[in-house]
């Protein structure tokens, strides 16, 4: 392997463990991100001239500390860590793997406090987690690159102003904190999976990043059934990616999309997960991903549109309205109807679903009415519903697959 990959690969798999444990040595996350980001520089050139490491995560921590004492010695802030850091630079001990992971852990749990925004809490877990720089989170949510520089800055600013701690929650505490964790990978995998805004439906750098930070939370947390429900709902989405899309970047309608296509290994592995999230929790869930999860595997293994089973979709609606009753649940359960039961009985239910027009303005909500009224062949008034669609549709995809299902009917 070449120097050049052999960084690559070690800034994939130990970013977020280094910043985590020079977050538990330095009690900075400034300061721990500064040096971290010097010891990859400094790994580029010297791996080239003197060779990988046999260990390239234990070089790049001793070459971590070594550089955070040069920044303390210019710093009187940090004098009560010098002489524990020396040591530690010096002679580096053997970490043990269980310490290893809950500093990553800690990592997460700080950077999804909270005390922060919803908005700092996701771009804090891309940059220090998952690795990413701020021009490419910036690129991800589409704002500039300055902009999300100073999100990053005023989030690093809240953390040490208001000393939120970078540590595991006491225990009584942690399922409510790890439900904010939870939050923030889902949204980041929802942003990629179906971009609310912006020209490209589909982001698929932001997918594995979300993916990712899933395969984390697993490795930290192996026996949390929501963690395991937020993985399966992830990859049995992510499955269908290579089909969602056609070369002109058009959303592809999943009766049209090519199941031979479909990746089976995401499939197999979120089936597996759910089945762990449920013999954890004894068959029912432990969070809103997991009948989202059950969806998807309804999906997953139907071999063919026409086979799927409808009955048992529209049973996971009924069981996730009763626990949080919202129009948009009752949209897509009416579309499950649409399909179970024909147009006529899903039209009548899209417009049960929303009463109080909570919807007027939900692009999805008047893209499935004027689906439906098309094949009742109630042309005019299915133009008008995909018109009423066009008009509060951010996204520039489905903006113009709305426009084009529009055109061919008139």
């Amino acid at each position: 392997m070449s120097a050049i990959n052999a960084v690559d690969a070690a800034f994939r798999g130990e970013w977020s463990q280094l910043v985590a444990t020079l977050v538990r040595d330095l009690g900075d996350l400034s300061l721990a991100e500064d040096v971290a980001s010097e010891a990859f520089v400094e790994a580029s050139s010297r791996w080239h001239r003197d060779g990988i490491p046999r260990r390239p995560g234990a070089w790049l921590l001793t070459t971590a500390r070594r550089k955070a004492i040069d920044r303390i010695r210019r710093d009187r802030r940090f004098d009560d860590r010098r002489e524990e850091l020396t040591r530690l630079a010096e002679d580096p001990p053997e970490v043990p793997a269980e310490k290893l992971l809950d500093d990553q852990l800690a990592l997460i749990f700080g950077c999804c406090h909270p005390a922060l925004a919803p908005d700092a809490q996701v771009a804090l877990t891309l940059r220090y987690v998952a690795g990413l720089s701020t021009a490419q989170i910036a690129r991800a949510f589409l704002v500039p690159e300055a902009t999300m520089a100073k999100r990053l800055v005023r989030a690093k600013r809240k953390i040490s102003a208001a000393a939120v701690p970078i540590e595991i929650p006491e225990r009584d505490r942690i399922a409510e904190r790890l439900t904010a964790v939870c939050g923030v990978v889902y949204a980041v995998f929802t942003e990629g999976h179906a971009s609310a805004s912006g020209t490209a439906l589909l982001r698929g750098s932001l997918c594995d990043e979300a993916l990712f930070l899933a395969d984390t939370l697993v490795e930290l947390l192996p026996d949390a059934p929501q963690v395991r429900e937020l993985r399966a709902l992830c990859r049995l989405t992510d499955a269908r990616r290579a089909t969602r899309v056609d070369d002109d970047g058009l959303p592809v309608l999943l009766r049209d999309q090519d199941r031979s296509r479909w990746d089976r290994s995401k499939i197999e592995g979120g089936l597996a997960d759910l089945a762990t999230a449920q013999a954890l929790t004894s068959g029912g869930s432990a969070s809103p991903y997991g009948p989202m999860a059950m969806l998807a595997g309804v999906h997953a293994a139907a071999p063919c549109y026409e086979s799927t089973n409808w009955t048992a979709i529209v049973a996971v609606y009924d069981t996730m309205i009763r626990r949080d009753p919202n129009p948009v649940l009752a949209l897509n359960r009416a579309a499950a109807i649409a399909e179970r039961d024909g147009p006529e009985a899903g039209l009548a239910a899209i417009d049960a679903a929303d009463p109080h027009g909570a919807l007027a303005t939900y692009h999805y909500f008047h893209g499935a009415r004027a689906d439906l009224l098309a094949r009742l062949d109630r042309t005019e008034e299915a133009v008008a519903a995909y018109t009423a669609a066009i008009e509060c549709c951010d996204n520039d995809a489905d903006r113009r697959w709305l426009e084009s299902r529009r055109a061919e009917l008139t």
